[in-house]
């Protein structure tokens, strides 16, 4: 029964994957056809560089989601990041490989400090992570003093992002330092989530958290671990953010939380917990690039890019609810 049942959910993940791909693939078409400009390296380029940030807090908040919990926080803990990168580059002078530690750290304490919250003083999460959200806005504009940190006196910190390795082996082909990064990203997250007792326990506390106390499982511990590793992927995002644009800007930040989620429910990640993968939310994350970047390409008003992404979130949503009814 057990082994029936096993085989029957890998057949529908593998099938919802597959879906997931055509949907993509669809989408390329059909921007392609609306449009000359689309299908260039050039473009494809830019959505590779435009999913690098969204897909890195896609990447953190996935095992958190996993969980049956939610971060709100990751847009603005993010800013709080890349503000803190320049602090200690910009400020305090200290050489570029600690400004990035320094930002990734960030990120890590503030996952930290939501995993504390939540496990210990049993605050909902929407409540624990909205309240570190407002917290680490408001800490970003008084670091700051409410103006962007520059990185002129560290230009290879642009280059953390902007650069291209690839670009100096194969001439004609400049990819984003980001987009190699994020690759090693996914890649290091797969791992975690399939092959390592942190993405074990993540799932057994999704899938049944009042079991996986029972059956000796120290869930108080558990969730600060994964929160603060879903801090890491965010400070890594800041990082990446703040190269990419040579700046810290403090009043960036807020929103980056909804398209991250976005891209993990459509990705086939359970806002139920239990269930979810990183190839899902990569995927999801290149969705939303794609779509956004060919309405875009179409001259569609912003405000309508973003009824159209709400549609396909509620969709997704709708989507999963129905799968497990099933």
């Amino acid at each position: 029964m057990e082994t029936t049942y096993s085989a029957g959910r890998l057949r529908r993940e593998i099938l919802r994957q597959f879906l997931m791909f055509g949907s993509l693939l669809l989408l390329f078409v059909f921007f392609s056809l609306s449009s000359p400009n689309f299908f260039t390296f050039g473009n494809v380029v830019s959505i590779m560089l435009a999913t690098c940030v969204n897909g890195m807090l896609a990447l953190g908040v996935t095992f958190v989601i996993i969980t049956g919990g939610i971060d709100l926080s990751i847009g603005t803990v993010m800013t709080l990041s890349a503000v803190m990168s320049g602090v200690f580059i910009t400020y305090w002078g200290f050489p570029v490989f600690l400004g990035i530690l320094g930002g990734i750290g960030t990120g890590m304490l503030c996952g930290f400090v939501n995993g504390i919250v939540i496990s210990k003083m049993k605050l909902p999460p929407f409540i624990a992570t909205l309240g570190m959200m407002m917290i680490a806005k408001g800490l970003s504009l008084v670091i700051s003093r409410a103006a962007p940190i520059y990185f002129t006196h560290a230009p290879s910190f642009s280059r953390i992002a902007m650069g291209s390795i690839v670009g100096r082996l194969f001439s004609g082909f400049d990819v984003p330092n980001a987009v190699l990064i994020f690759i090693v990203s996914i890649v290091i997250a797969n791992i975690i989530l399939t092959k390592t007792v942190v993405g074990r326990y993540d799932f057994a506390i999704g899938s049944n958290e009042e079991a996986a106390r029972l059956s000796g499982l120290n869930v108080d511990k558990w969730k600060m671990i994964i929160y603060s590793l879903c801090g890491v992927f965010v400070g890594m995002g800041g990082v990446m953010m703040a190269s990419r644009l040579n700046s810290a800007q403090p009043a960036l930040g807020q929103g980056y939380e909804l398209d991250a989620i976005a891209a993990v429910v459509i990705g086939g990640t359970s806002l139920s917990g239990g269930e979810g993968s990183v190839i899902g939310t990569v995927v999801g994350a290149f969705i939303m690039s794609t779509l956004i970047n060919g309405l875009r390409i179409l001259s569609v008003p912003q405000e309508w890019q973003i009824v159209v992404s709400g549609i396909i979130v509620i969709g997704a949503v709708y989507l999963d609810i129905v799968r497990r009814r099933g």
